[in-house]
């Protein structure tokens, strides 16, 4: 397995190759086979619109992102794939870095003047940070928590199909945490705005960076209390109890929602009970 180790700035004497990501509003230039790019963006003929992010080293090679404008066609024979739709071809810990690379370049794109006065930031020495020169504000990565969860009914599981799916899908419920909220208190609220049903024993199970755009999902597992399923014809539209032998199509592999469905089917499979936190 890769070994990715994180940083803001490239450790003195770094030479050799470079990986690079380069990023177009959420979409990587990829070779046909959707591979990297072996160049850097000006040996591409690609000017980036800021600075390049250093990332940190994927197997001890150093790791950029430099973001370019939304009007640059892709040189020669490569092409822009977008970040999503590369998770079923890398593998995830490729795939998690490339997310890294596309959310820095879009928090170095829209944090270029101070939210505060104005004035041009600037990069922070030693974090991950841009920092106002006239007033001192420092702006970090931003990061939206969001929380997903799989309620259970005896060997039934929740599952439900939003509005922003595309075509027909069905998943577990998600939400963004709110301020002063606990991540248990955000799964009760969503569940119950989504769907209107109560829940018990909300238990963590994992959690992702999820860069759509800017998230990191937070994974339980829940037991049903009461109440009867009625999806808010808003944000869910439909929502209905299945069993592990007829599920209806899922997410891909690449989410935390497939892999809790995947624990949940597992476990009803082997008829074992789900262990307590």
């Amino acid at each position: 397995m890769p070994t990715f180790v994180p940083d803001v700035a490239p450790p003195p004497g770094a030479d050799g190759p470079s990986r690079w990501y380069v990023v177009r509003h959420g979409e990587l230039l990829t070779t046909p086979e959707g591979g990297l790019p072996d160049a850097d963006p000006a040996s591409l003929g690609l000017v980036p619109d800021a600075d390049p992010v250093y990332l940190g080293a994927l197997d001890g090679q150093p790791c950029w992102a430099a973001g370019v404008e939304r009007s640059t066609e892709a040189p020669g024979e490569l092409w822009w794939q977008e970040l999503r739709s590369l998770g079923g071809q890398w593998p995830q810990e490729e795939w998690t870095l490339a997310g890294r690379a596309v959310q820095l370049v879009e928090w170095v794109r829209t944090h270029r003047f101070c939210g505060r006065c104005a004035t041009p930031t600037e990069r922070a020495e030693g974090e991950r940070a841009l920092r106002c020169p006239a007033c001192g504000l420092s702006n970090y990565p931003r990061l939206a928590p969001a929380i997903i969860v799989l309620v259970r009914r005896g060997e039934e599981a929740l599952l439900a199909q939003g509005n922003r799916f595309r075509g027909r899908m069905f998943s577990a419920l998600a939400g963004f945490v709110e301020p002063g909220e606990t991540l248990e208190e955000a799964v009760h609220r969503e569940v119950f705005e989504e769907v209107g049903i109560k829940l018990r024993e909300p238990r963590y199970v994992a959690s992702q960076p999820w860069p759509f755009p800017h998230s990191v999902m937070i994974g339980f597992s829940a037991e049903w209390e009461s109440g009867e399923l009625a999806p808010d014809g808003k944000e869910i539209l439909e929502a209905h109890w299945w069993r592990a032998d007829d599920l209806p199509p899922v997410p891909p592999r690449l989410s935390i929602a497939r892999r809790l469905i995947d624990d949940w089917v597992a476990e009803v499979t082997a008829g074992s009970t789900p262990a307590s936190a």
